[in-house]
């Protein structure tokens, strides 16, 4: 982790399948946690400007509560329609029972935990 990385939630907090939302270096980060790892992304829809923890989690795909985005949890990756840009993806680590985030400027490809 190349930033000090912020605590974003409690492993406990954070069930298989589940989501949540935090602020990490002043963005918004959705911790996600699936059955392939623990995976850190923007939290606004890159299509509108929509806050993805309000949406649904299925399996690695995350969907826009707006207008129906999804995107690949693992990679930041757009699925479909009406989304085209990816997320950002951030790096993610487990220390103890806490899940950390270091924020990633841009578009990265951040490993699961």
């Amino acid at each position: 982790m190349s930033k000090p990385p912020s605590v974003c939630v409690l492993l406990a907090e954070l069930p298989e399948g589940g989501m949540r939302a935090c602020q990490a270096d002043d963005r918004e980060i959705v911790v996600c946690r699936t059955k392939d790892g623990i995976f850190a992304l923007d939290n606004i829809c890159t299509h509108a400007h929509a806050r993805l923890n309000e949406g649904r989690l299925r399996g690695t795909r995350l969907i826009c509560p707006l207008h129906g985005a999804a995107f690949d949890v693992r990679d930041g990756r757009a699925l479909g329609a009406p989304a085209t840009r990816a997320l950002a993806t951030h790096e993610v680590r487990m220390v103890g029972d806490r899940i950390e985030v270091a924020v990633s400027p841009g578009e990265s490809k951040a490993p699961a935990v």
